[in-house]
């Protein structure tokens, strides 16, 4: 099959979180299935020199952006055998960082129409245009009223997954017509109106083929009031047009095994991963402590990470146990305050790194005993996921796709692969920590968890799998 992924952001040339590492990965698995995919995304000023000096030029296109008429550059990088389309347009995207600014709705909407419009230039016309979060999901609606007439345009289907309903892309009405060339009356609750703003999250819900979101768990999670953001009637009318596939990670981009960073270089071998612990302790300036556990945070400091729950315990949790923690991330100015007092305030326990730094998160997944990861909500997760991969033991609380991807370990039967806890609260994540921490003390029992964690398969091969069964299923449909 033909597919076109558009997206905000794809690692490795732009990432702020977990959506950029779905679209980095997962094509190149469709590619190896046997299909022709292709990439297209904004070339950002922020993308890194190693990459945009090696884009080709490859043409230019008129983009309508309401009455307005912008330059639609389009530069091309054959990037591990995928095709990637990087839209040009120094005004949008010319800035530092991704989201956040006054004219997202502009900047987006010029990026929803530039997808449809360059497609005559690339000669590339899909049997599926797969769309992702907001940033894209309008480009359905689109397609529908600007595009289905023309007869290349007539057989594409589309695809629209949520990686996060929390945001949503809400802009006031006049967007509409201002810069999309829509008429009003799309702004209705039945099409794109929420709340009093137009929704481009529900332009991809009401107007796409089929939508997915990024596990099982968070499928029928965000059919509820409690997840749904004011979408859970919505979301509960698409039935089987709606799915949940459980998110992967690049085996190949993240293999303990050839991984450069590290001190050692393992594949399942507890030995070499104490010594990348004790390499990680000295690095961060804790006590080079084998005994130890080491508990690592990688994450955005940010409300729904679960952060409250950590705050409320951690004084109590490192003055009264044997322990190490480590967090890594950078978010929200008030929980970077409190961390940085917390860590004068325990300087030979706590690390925090109030940095982004992907080779220091490597560092401590292969060098942390257990990886903490309390969300409120988790859509799908991705650390708990690469934690696996190194050797470190997930503590998670039981929602979205870490329900569907830790397993609580079950003593009698070894069977298990973390520990879990199912209430937001407290005293559930510091009984739950104290819990894996006495099984991290009984080797026989820490081994088989070292087992359980290095045999899983936390490749995308199995969810590529089930991509192709909705892309074959809506052009079936077509």
């Amino acid at each position: 099959m033909k597919i076109l992924f558009a997206a905000a952001e794809v690692a490795p040339f732009i990432k702020t979180g977990g959506l950029a590492d779905v679209i980095g990965a997962l094509p190149k698995a469709l590619h190896e299935a046997g299909h022709d995919v292709r990439i297209v995304l904004p070339k950002y000023r922020d993308m890194s020199a190693a990459y945009s000096d090696l884009l080709e030029h490859w043409g230019a296109v008129e983009v309508p952006v309401g009455w307005r008429r912008q330059y639609g550059g389009i530069e091309y990088l054959a990037w591990e055998e995928i095709p990637v389309y990087f839209i040009d347009n120094e005004y949008y995207f010319g800035r530092e960082g991704v989201y956040g600014y006054w004219d997202d709705g502009e900047r987006f909407a010029f990026l929803n129409r530039a997808v449809l419009e360059i497609l005559p230039a690339i000669d590339f016309w899909p049997d599926v245009l797969h769309c992702h979060d907001w940033h894209t999901a309008m480009i359905p609606l689109l397609l529908k009223e600007h595009f289905r007439h023309q007869p290349n345009y007539a057989g594409i289907r589309t695809v629209f997954t949520i990686h996060n309903l929390l945001y949503q892309g809400l802009f006031p009405d006049e967007v509409l017509g201002d810069l999309l060339s829509l008429p009003h009356t799309y702004y209705t609750p039945e099409g794109v109106e929420y709340n009093g703003a137009v929704s481009f999250m529900k332009a991809g819900l009401v107007f796409s083929d089929h939508v997915t979101t990024v596990s099982p768990t968070y499928a029928e999670e965000i059919k509820t009031p409690y997840y749904g953001y004011g979408l859970d009637g919505l979301l509960r009318s698409l039935g089987d047009r709606l799915s949940g596939i459980v998110n992967g990670v690049d085996t190949k981009l993240y293999n303990p095994a050839t991984d450069e960073v590290l001190a050692v270089r393992y594949k399942s071998s507890a030995k070499k991963k104490q010594e990348n612990k004790e390499a990680l302790q000295e690095e961060l300036g804790l006590p080079v402590s084998a005994r130890t556990p080491l508990v690592a945070m990688v994450t955005r400091l940010v409300e729904p990470k679960g952060l409250d729950l950590v705050i409320r315990i951690l004084d109590e949790w490192l003055a009264s146990d044997d322990v190490q923690f480590v967090i890594l991330g950078t978010g929200d100015r008030a929980y970077e305050d409190w961390f940085r007092e917390a860590a004068h305030r325990h300087p030979s326990k706590l690390s925090v790194q109030l940095l982004f730094s992907d080779a220091l998160s490597r560092k401590i997944y292969a060098g942390s005993d257990l990886f903490l990861m309390p969300s409120k909500f988790e859509p799908c997760g991705i650390s708990q996921l690469l934690a696996l991969r190194y050797g470190s033991i997930p503590v998670v609380r039981e929602t979205g796709g870490l329900n569907d991807t830790v397993k609580s370990y079950n003593e009698a039967t070894g069977e298990g692969n973390g520990f879990t806890f199912a209430n937001f609260n407290a005293h559930d994540l510091l009984y739950t920590l104290r819990r894996a921490i006495e099984f991290y003390h009984q080797q026989d029992h820490w081994k088989q968890l070292l087992r359980n964690a290095f045999a899983g398969d936390y490749s995308w091969a199995v969810s590529a799998k089930q991509y192709i069964d909705i892309y074959e299923r809506v052009a079936r449909d077509a």
